[in-house]
């Protein structure tokens, strides 16, 4: 048997390598995409590009009797590695005449990774760390751009320290809250004043399809080259007013954060077996495992200022924990019926959606399950 499959298995190899060697292939092409972008000033990320491109293997797929949702889970896979690959190759600076920029609290890894970007832009940068602030007048003396990159319990403290800045200096902050750091960067600035939530975190290899939010707060025309540079960089931008945008993570952050706080505390007082727990979870009970262990692989005092950040969350947590205790109730009285209808009840709400997400985590489903040795 062993003869008979290993020329088939040699096959398979030599298939294998050819897909390697077309692969590097593409990569180079694909740095050269990155550095005639970089020239034009083109983005990274173009939607409508990738959405035809995939459109169109997806056909080809179909019309060879191959699955078209295996080709695609290929050629993201892919792609995503290409977006790597140009953001290496450099950005346009849209503001060449703009000044320096100026990160407070830039020695951060989220404002190494801002002072990265702007640096492979061509922008001046500078940063006014903890033990810069003597000279903090002469580091923003010149400040076309600054961003204040501190934790969010010592943000609005920050920006309420801050030398005068020039007139019209674009001035931004990136914690996870927008009303009051808002708030405070028009007292303290009389000029352009733009709030920034980067949905990410410092350790991504690219901002090609990342999520930014921004806010404006006073002469937004003044503050949008830097939204169109984010775009540049390949993010997803997303205006939001302050209000709406805290409303929101109350329900996206501080509430899924604490949920996972919290399980991860209940886990940690069971204390199972975690290595017998992982090899009898199915791929979306890893996955939710996953992201719990994850939390706590982080910084502690991170998840303690997105969570208490705002009066907001613990009112929303309140709230969650009194509906939890409500469908416990159901649970003590055995009220199967009543389970059902409130089943039914949140189904109604989730609408469409409920479809939507059924079809799109069975793809991440399986790549959990293909992960797994």
């Amino acid at each position: 048997m062993a003869d008979e499959l290993r020329p088939l298995r040699d096959q398979i190899d030599e298939i294998d390598q050819q897909l390697v060697d077309l692969l590097a292939q593409r990569l180079e092409r694909v740095a050269e995409v990155g550095r005639v972008k970089e020239r034009l000033g083109l983005p990274i990320y173009v939607p409508g590009r990738e959405a035809e491109l995939i459109a169109k293997r997806r056909q080809e797929a179909q019309a060879r009797g191959l699955s078209p949702d295996c080709i695609e889970d290929v050629l993201r896979r892919v792609i995503r590695e290409s977006y790597a690959s140009e953001h290496d190759a450099g950005f346009k600076c849209l503001r060449p005449d703009l000044g320096s920029v100026v990160l407070v609290g830039g020695y951060g890894r989220l404002g190494q990774l801002f002072a990265g970007l702007f640096k492979r832009s061509g922008y001046e940068v500078k940063i006014l760390g903890e033990d810069d602030w003597a000279e903090a007048k002469a580091i923003v003396s010149d400040a076309g751009l600054v961003i204040i990159t501190v934790p969010i319990r010592v943000t609005e403290a920050v920006i309420a320290q801050l030398p005068p800045l020039p007139p019209d200096c674009v001035l931004a902050d990136v914690t996870s809250i927008k009303t009051q750091p808002i708030q405070a960067m028009l007292t303290a600035h009389p000029g352009p004043v733009v709030g920034l939530h980067p949905m990410f975190g410092p350790d991504v290899p690219s901002l090609a399809k990342q999520l930014v939010a921004y806010c404006y707060g006073r002469q937004p025309e003044a503050c949008r080259w830097l939204v169109e540079q984010m775009s540049i960089w390949g993010a997803r931008a997303h205006e939001v007013p302050a209000a709406k945008h805290d409303e929101q993570m109350a329900l996206i952050q501080a509430l899924r954060h604490f949920t996972s706080f919290a399980y991860g505390v209940h886990l940690s007082e069971e204390n199972p077996d975690l290595k017998l727990l992982m090899a009898l979870s199915s791929p979306i009970y890893r996955l939710e495992l996953m992201m719990v262990g994850r939390l706590f692989a982080q910084d502690p005092e991170l998840y303690a200022d997105i969570i208490l950040s705002s009066p907001r969350n613990t009112e929303m947590i309140q709230r969650f924990a009194e509906r939890l205790i409500k469908v416990l109730t159901l649970l003590e009285n055995e009220d199967r019926q009543g389970f059902v209808q409130a089943f039914e009840s949140v189904r109604t709400w989730f609408g469409e959606y409920a479809e939507r997400f059924l079809a799109e985590s069975r793809t991440m489903l399986s790549k959990a399950n293909d992960a797994q040795v």
